[in-house]
């Protein structure tokens, strides 16, 4: 399902800006990429199936989107989180086959580019380049945290980790403030992503309340104590770049 639109590329320029300083001309250029129609998905669809010939690149405007494997058995392995700025795929248009899959979380819309007209806004603003590879380099680094919290993190820290994280990756997009933002997500979600049953996911929560950590009702997160939750997390924010020159 598609509709017309005038804008959405504010979350990743903002984004973007938090790597590397933008002018008006870069942002003129990446209006470039607001072209034609955009995509929507309802919950717990999916954009995009392993095994599938990859032919776009996706810019999430709204909502939340994830990158998942599955086993034959139905268990689900979340391994990525995409927030509005991010790209689901920037680069995975040069393989022939997609080795995962991309599911909305929330209802979400998104641009689908051709690789040209990507190409196009590369070869009218190199210094963007720049800017989406540093992009790319943290989406690696959050992957590498993730492996580290799935293999020596407490269920506690494993939380904490990706609730600092997820507040600071929202921040820089304008999505959050004051510790608290949006949280549409459930539980499960929760699990699939973090390694950990469901009853598991519940109590652990429930630990963090008592802990006065956060607050979590209404599909809203609000951080408590945000120094505490990164002491606990033992949570260092140099893999997202932010501000970094």
């Amino acid at each position: 399902m598609t509709e017309l639109v005038s804008a959405g590329i504010e979350p990743l320029f903002r984004l973007l800006s938090r790597y590397m300083p933008l002018t008006a001309e870069d942002r003129a250029a990446l209006t470039m990429l607001e072209v034609g129609p955009i995509c929507t998905k309802e919950a717990r669809a999916d954009l995009a199936r392993e095994g599938e010939n990859p032919s776009v690149i996706r810019l999430l405007v709204s909502g939340w989107a994830c990158r998942y494997k599955d086993l034959p058995d139905g268990r689900r392995q979340i391994v990525a989180f995409f927030l509005p700025g991010d790209f689901c795929d920037l680069s995975v248009y040069i393989l022939s086959e997609l080795d995962h899959s991309i599911g909305a979380l929330t209802p979400v819309r998104y641009f689908e580019l051709l690789p040209h007209q990507f190409q196009q806004v590369i070869d009218e603003r190199p210094h963007l380049l720049r800017a989406l590879l540093w992009h790319e380099m943290v989406a690696s680094g959050i992957q590498r945290e993730w492996l580290l919290s799935i293999g020596q993190r407490t269920p506690v820290e494993r939380l904490s980790h990706l609730f600092v994280e997820l507040y600071s990756r929202l921040k820089a997009v304008g999505q959050a403030q004051d510790h608290c933002f949006d949280f549409p997500i459930t539980q499960h979600n929760l699990a699939e992503a973090n390694g950990l049953s469901l009853v598991h996911v519940n109590r652990t929560l429930q630990e963090m309340r008592r802990m006065e950590l956060i607050e979590l009702a209404d599909r809203q997160l609000r951080i408590l104590d945000l120094e505490k939750l990164k002491r606990i997390a033992m949570f260092n924010n140099n893999y997202l770049h932010f501000n970094r020159e």
